[in-house]
């Protein structure tokens, strides 16, 4: 499968992308567009799963919520926070569910660029260890935001779709 590079779409003057912080119980979502250079703040939010529904019920929310959300914003490209593998009961229940993300994204044509949780933090923040505050902080500041977006999980789904925006170039 073949996707548009992001320079197709940076010629138009006009990029859009998705954000995504994966979870079972709460996918963040944040979508900003590109438009002549400068940063807009679409939408941002949460997908959540009814935690009373079987898990495999909750994984088929997820996948047509995010389709919605896909439909409806248009995104050129998606950023998508890589797993970071660490002993929990929601382990397993947080892979599948990011299986279920980069599937959907596949199945739109739309090329995901993945970035890990210090390599978020370092480039939003200026430090991989840089606290939950300092990383609303910085997304705050890089939208030019007056309120902190909530819940966290869209202000890290924020910061994760800077992170591609900022290797791109958009500074």
């Amino acid at each position: 499968m073949t996707f548009p590079d992001f320079n197709y779409h940076r010629k138009n003057n006009k990029v859009r992308i998705i954000g995504i912080d994966p979870g079972l119980g709460r996918v963040g979502y944040g979508i900003i567009e590109i438009k002549n250079e400068k940063k807009i703040l679409l939408d941002c939010g949460v997908i959540e799963t009814n935690k009373t529904k079987e898990e495999c019920d909750r994984l088929y929310e997820i996948f047509i919520d995010l389709n919605t959300l896909i439909d409806q914003w248009k995104p050129d490209i998606a950023a998508v926070e890589k797993f970071f593998f660490y002993r929990s009961s929601t382990t397993i229940s947080v892979v599948q569910a990011r299986g279920v993300i980069m599937m959907v994204f596949a199945a739109k044509s739309i090329k995901v660029s993945e970035y890990a949780p210090s390599q978020v933090k370092l480039t939003i923040a200026g430090s991989g260890k840089a606290s939950k505050k300092e990383v609303v902080e910085a997304v705050m500041y890089n939208l030019n935001l007056t309120h902190a977006p909530k819940p966290d999980d869209s202000a890290d789904a924020l910061a994760i779709a800077l992170t591609k925006l900022n290797e791109e170039g958009f500074n």
